[in-house]
């Protein structure tokens, strides 16, 4: 997966340069805007650091990636956020460390979403939050259509479009997932907390 990204580090911004502008740039910042102030704050797969801008002034803010040519664009556009190259299913994080965690366009392509997940909410404080804004397999006959396309995104570049992410988050042991579903239920805003028991 690494190596993928690395492939397309150098292009990526560039590629996502016409969805941001019609919808993608209002929707994190939209929803980034639920993160708590302060408090300490972890962001699986920054990628290029896209979502740098919009992290709360006060926060003290990790951001993990695991291609290290994305990493590498993304330290020019900060000065104060950690960058740590890390793979999503084993965060070098104790367990109840995050006040918050959120991902943007990341576990589409999580080898295992659900073990990914897991980790997350392994690092999450008790009642902490969980934010994700995740392309999905859509309901209806448009989920057939997905399907078809993911055999070609998947040997492409490791990109799932039949991720079916709000069911890999219950699997992850999160409660009370709410999920907005946008753009036909193409792309999901879910939200959830870390429940207070059994939290190690």
């Amino acid at each position: 997966m690494a190596q993928t990204y690395d492939r397309f580090a150098r292009f990526y911004d560039r590629a996502f340069t016409p969805l941001e502008r019609f919808y993608l740039a209002s929707l994190r910042q939209g929803v980034l805007a639920e993160l708590p102030v302060e408090g300490h704050i972890l962001e699986i797969g920054a990628g290029t650091g896209v979502n740098f801008k919009l992290y709360p002034e006060g926060s003290h803010a990790v951001a993990s990636e695991i291609s290290m040519q994305m990493i590498a664009i993304a330290k020019d556009k900060t000065n104060r956020i950690d960058i740590v190259q890390a793979d999503a299913q084993e965060l070098p994080f104790p367990a109840n460390r995050f006040d918050a965690a959120f991902a943007t366009l990341v576990f589409c392509s999580v080898p295992d979403p659900v073990r990914g997940l897991s980790e997350i909410r392994r690092v999450l404080k008790p009642g902490g939050l969980l934010l994700l804004i995740e392309h999905v397999r859509p309901d209806g006959a448009l989920g057939y259509a997905f399907d078809a396309i993911s055999r070609l995104t998947v040997a492409l570049a490791d990109d799932h479009f039949d991720r079916r992410t709000a069911e890999n988050v219950r699997a992850a042991g999160f409660e009370n997932v709410i999920v907005e579903k946008r753009l036909g239920g193409v792309l999901n805003v879910i939200r959830s907390r870390k429940d207070g028991a059994g939290s190690g």
